[in-house]
Parts: structure tokens; sequence; C-alpha cells
């Protein structure tokens, strides 16, 4: 029995108990009619999908984020590692664990980002655009530099939306001078340091700062609404003219694309265009880097919902 290993060490076979965070819960009933949970744990090495059969509770979704005691068994199901639970439990007040070893956290140098993001902020030439950035950072301060970039599907990890902001600014500040006929660099570079701010008001965070679910508000008017309305306060308050705050706010509420894929409007400027195919790269990028790490060499991962297919590892 392999008490507390790293999830990243699991293999077919490993009999395990140990602590572990509860990323994901689902209640869910088989198809003979039995109860059954569908879970996936985490620790600061990675994540494993697990089930616990005929279990109907107590722990369930209203757990999610928090920490647990499980003990089950390895096995592989459609070529990715799989836990079947047979016991599983919430923490109680004299268990003894450590959260540095559970939490999940970006593999990035995080002040030394943060850091980083502050000198985009700088670079930019235009006053306007360069005081609201600053503005919204300031306001949202360190809770920005620490919350993960989603729930589950990208950067689901702590300091996740740094990494992602911060890598989407290197994109583009390359790409614009490449195009540099027809992109205005500091707005470019404006919208994609602020495309999530407001993911700071849409996810609702555990104790361990993780994403569980979404804010009221969240689910009603969403990121893209509600960042869009943070610039266009920023710019009233700091006199930006209006049309600057316009193509600010128009970056934010594209910057998905396409109505399917959750903007507002589509994007109808060059920079606006960029800014969610940047958007579209990092994320996707991340999705291939996070699911590989569960891929033996030579074969297929099991079907991402985020990418609708398979992906293969090669050599």
């Amino acid at each position: 029995m392999e008490y507390n290993r790293y999830i990243a060490d699991f293999q077919v076979g490993d009999e395990i108990e140990g602590f572990y965070l509860l990323k994901t819960a689902a209640a869910k009933v088989s198809g003979s009619g039995k109860p059954f949970l569908a879970a996936a744990l985490a620790d600061s090495s990675g994540s494993i999908e697990a089930k616990a059969w005929d279990y109907s509770g107590p722990v369930g979704p209203s757990d999610e984020g928090g920490v647990i005691k499980v003990r089950g068994s390895v096995s592989e199901f459609r070529g990715s590692l799989q836990l079947i639970i047979s016991r599983i439990r919430t923490v109680q007040p004299d268990d003894q664990y450590s959260l540095d070893t559970l939490v999940p956290c970006a593999p990035i140098d995080a002040a030394g980002w943060s850091g980083e993001l502050q000198d985009f902020v700088d670079s930019l030439e235009d006053p306007d655009y360069r005081g609201v950035c600053q503005k919204l950072l300031d306001q949202y301060g360190q809770q920005f530099l620490d919350i993960p970039g989603g729930k589950s599907v990208h950067h689901s990890f702590l300091h996740g939306l740094l990494m992602h902001t911060v890598n989407m600014a290197r994109m583009a500040d390359d790409l614009a001078q490449l195009y540099e006929d027809v992109i205005d660099r500091d707005l470019l570079v404006a919208g994609t340091l602020l495309h999530d701010i407001a993911k700071c008001d849409e996810f609702v965070t555990s104790s361990l700062g993780l994403v569980t679910g979404y804010s009221t508000k969240g689910q009603l008017l969403g990121h893209l609404v509600m960042g869009a309305g943070a610039v266009a306060e920023a710019a009233r308050e700091l006199g930006v003219p209006e049309e600057k705050s316009m193509l600010l706010q128009h970056m934010l509420l594209s910057h998905h694309g396409e109505p399917e894929f959750g903007a507002a409007v589509r994007p109808q400027c060059a920079e606006s265009e960029l800014l969610s195919l940047i958007d579209l790269i990092d994320s996707r990028m991340e999705i291939y880097s996070e699911a590989l790490t569960e891929v033996p060499v030579g074969q297929f991962s099991k079907k991402l919902f985020a990418l609708d297919k398979k992906i293969y590892r090669h050599r």
C-alpha cells in the first residue's frame, strides 16, 4: 500500500491510500441503476479520474475543491489511468497532511511573471490604454496574480491566469511587430492583459484558492461582459476618449471569437481578431500540455472534451 504517493507516479496495479484534492465530483447512476461517484483527484504533480462504485455519499459535488482521504487501486480505462476508490471521506480535524503537496501550481516563478506583467503595462506608449490597464490590475491586485485560469479545461491551477495572460502578451508583442501595418500594438497588448480580468469576479474559489464554481453574477453576465463593464467604468473615471474605450471593450467582448464559443460579438477589427486567435492558441496548447503527461509515448489519449478528439503522443 502506497501512502500519499504522488499521482504522477501512479502505475497500474498500485494500491493507494492518502490525502488528495477533490478536483471534481459528480453523483451518477450506472446502467444497472446503481449510484456511483465520478470524480477527478489532484495533487501538485497532476490529476487522475476516479470512480467509487455503488456509492451515494456523503462525499459529493459540495466537497469539490477540498481535501479528501481515499483508498483505492489504480487501473487503466481507455488508455488512461483511473483510480477505483474503495474508501473515501472528507478530512477530519486531527488529520495531518501537507497542502504544498496537494495544491497544483503553475510551473512558473510567480513573482518573476508578475514583474513581467507589469513590464507589459509599462511598455504601453498610449497613456489611455496604459492607464486603464494599470487601474484594473491595481484594482484586482493579488487576486489576479493568484487565481487559476479556469475551473478544469486549462490553466486550472494556482497562478494559472497570470501564466495564461503573460504567455498571451508575449505572443501579442511578437505578432504586433510582424503585422505592424495593420495592428495597433498598444491596443492589442492592452486587450490581451485585460481579456480575462473579470474572472476574478466570475469564479468562486475554495479555501485552497482553486475554482469550485461560478458566482451568480458570473453565470448571469459572464467574464466578457463584466470585463467590458469594468473597462468602461475605468475609462470614464480616467477621462479616456470614447472611441478608445469602445475599442478596448470590444476586445474583451469578442475574444472568444464566435457566439457559439461564448463571444458577445464577433471580432470586427484586426486587433480583436488576433486576440481571439492568440487566446485559442494558448488555451489549446495548455490542454495538449496537460493531457500529454498522462498519455504513454506511441499511444492516443482518451477523447478530450475541450478538443472534441483524441490526441497522439509521438516520440
